[in-house]
């Protein structure tokens, strides 16, 4: 089968479109032929960390299709059923944090940037019918970690404040969809005129460049909530941004790995701040139900063909996206 495979060297370079030899399902597995995938910045995080020396990887997380082939002891599902992928392995209930063992597909194990994947059949769950399947194939890995970080880890109700700094990923635009659909007022940042203008077509209550002064943007107003998926370039703006009593949530960390904080403003201002990695098969269901129940989108970017996979990279590089990237896989 063709897929993008990673090997012999480390990041972009390492990536080569290519024959390799198709999986079986084992026990509990089974086999899904790909029609979509979705990229995230974890994929190219992954091209640093699978070393030239590991054995050649089809990286990618995000996938849908359908089911060609099952294992042993697999009555959840049938061949035929059409499907999209819950990436996280390992994690079935909530739990204050991932199992030991929690991995998430596309590596260590092979992932969905191919003909065809194989996953615990536990990991595969119906496809709602309202979704396309460039929207399937894009949703759960963004989708899953902006639902736990939103209402497992920030209690978001609704009436609440909240603030998304920089708008325009796939997670950011689910983040914003997502607190809108649950009540919650919504304000957004990015440098992108275009990405603020789009935000406030899918409901952001206030969207504002990012080099602003944000106090002076938000009118002194201060938040219940800030999801931070941005990293060390807007960390300690979203902690000025926070009511006393706030909290902030933390899971990206794309604009740097390092900050430091003033610990007397933020315990005297009785701050939460709290992390948050993707989530559980638990969270993933109720998350699908989220999801119809509202009848939510995936903002779409740009689909690619898989062998194009460079073009796709190169953009998410730049961070130019507006919403998420993805490869069709078979010709829908």
């Amino acid at each position: 089968m063709k897929a993008v495979v990673h090997a012999e060297k480390t990041g972009l370079e390492g990536l080569t479109y290519r024959e390799i030899e198709e999986m079986e399902p084992g026990a509990g597995e089974v086999r899904i032929k790909l029609k979509t995938a979705g990229l995230n910045h974890r994929d190219l995080f992954v091209l640093s960390r699978h070393q030239p020396t590991d054995p050649p990887l089809i990286i990618g997380s995000d996938g849908a299709g359908i089911i060609d082939a099952v294992g042993e002891g697999v009555t959840n599902v049938q061949v035929g059923d059409q499907v999209i992928i819950n990436p996280g392995l390992g994690w079935k209930e909530n739990s204050d944090a991932p199992p030991s063992g929690f991995e998430i597909l596309g590596l260590p194990f092979h992932g969905t940037f191919a003909e065809k994947v194989v996953v615990p059949a536990e990991n595969a769950f119906k496809k709602p019918e309202y979704l396309t399947w460039e929207e399937a194939g894009v949703l759960s890995l963004g989708a899953l970690t902006a639902y736990r970080a939103l209402f497992t880890r920030g209690k978001l109700k609704a009436g609440m404040k909240v603030l998304i700094p920089g708008i325009g990923s796939g997670v950011a635009t689910l983040l914003l969809q997502f607190a809108k659909a649950a009540g919650a007022i919504v304000y957004v940042t990015s440098r992108s005129k275009e990405k603020c203008a789009t935000a406030l077509k899918l409901g952001a209550d206030k969207a504002f460049d990012s080099n602003e002064d944000w106090n002076q943007a938000l009118d002194g107003e201060k938040m219940d909530l800030v999801i931070e998926c941005v990293g060390a370039a807007t960390f300690n703006k979203s902690l000025e941004q926070l009511r006393p009593g706030g909290t902030i949530v933390t899971f990206g960390a794309s604009a740097g790995d390092n900050v430091q904080i003033n610990l007397r403003s933020f315990f005297y201002g009785q701050l939460n701040l709290l992390g948050s990695t993707m989530g559980s098969g638990e969270e993933y269901t109720e998350m699908l139900q989220f999801i119809e129940t509202h009848q939510i989108r995936p903002v779409l970017d740009n689909m690619y063909p898989l062998d194009q996979f460079a073009k796709a990279f190169e953009r998410m590089e730049k961070a130019d996206q507006l919403g998420k990237i993805g490869f069709v896989i078979e010709t829908l």
